[in-house]
């Protein structure tokens, strides 16, 4: 299955969906950015390079270490908010299934000065950002 990438607008905030942080470009700053990747260190050096408004991950059931949310740190100390969602909440590898049923899990300080908390659902996170 060829990973899709779609773009859309809901009032002012700009939304691109990318089934992966690898299709996420330049043109994606400033965006919320669902993906369906899992938030662990590889995928937020990959978003380093662009700095989006917000990034939402899969924790990936958080891994050893709990490396499925790494990268919210990462994240955070560049000063780019980004959350992740519950493995059971919403597919890996699927951004419409994220933006759709993801409850978030976890949110790095960044995203939790935007009001962002863990048990919101994606949807509730793009209402509270669109005020």
């Amino acid at each position: 299955m060829t990973p899709m990438r779609r773009l859309f607008q809901m009032q002012t905030l700009e939304i691109a969906l990318c089934d992966s942080v690898w299709q996420v470009s330049e043109e994606d700053a400033g965006r919320v950015v669902i993906t369906g990747s899992h938030g662990g260190s590889s995928s937020a050096v990959f978003a380093l390079g662009v700095p989006a408004l917000l990034y939402v991950f899969n924790d990936a059931g958080l891994g050893k270490d709990n490396a499925g949310v790494a990268g919210l740190k990462l994240l955070n100390d560049a000063g780019i908010a980004a959350v992740t969602v519950f493995n059971t909440s919403a597919r890996i590898g699927e951004a419409d299934d994220t933006m759709a049923h993801g409850i978030v899990s976890q949110c790095n300080r960044a995203a939790h000065a935007m009001g962002l908390r863990a048990g919101q659902s994606v949807g509730d996170v793009l209402m509270l950002l669109t005020v």
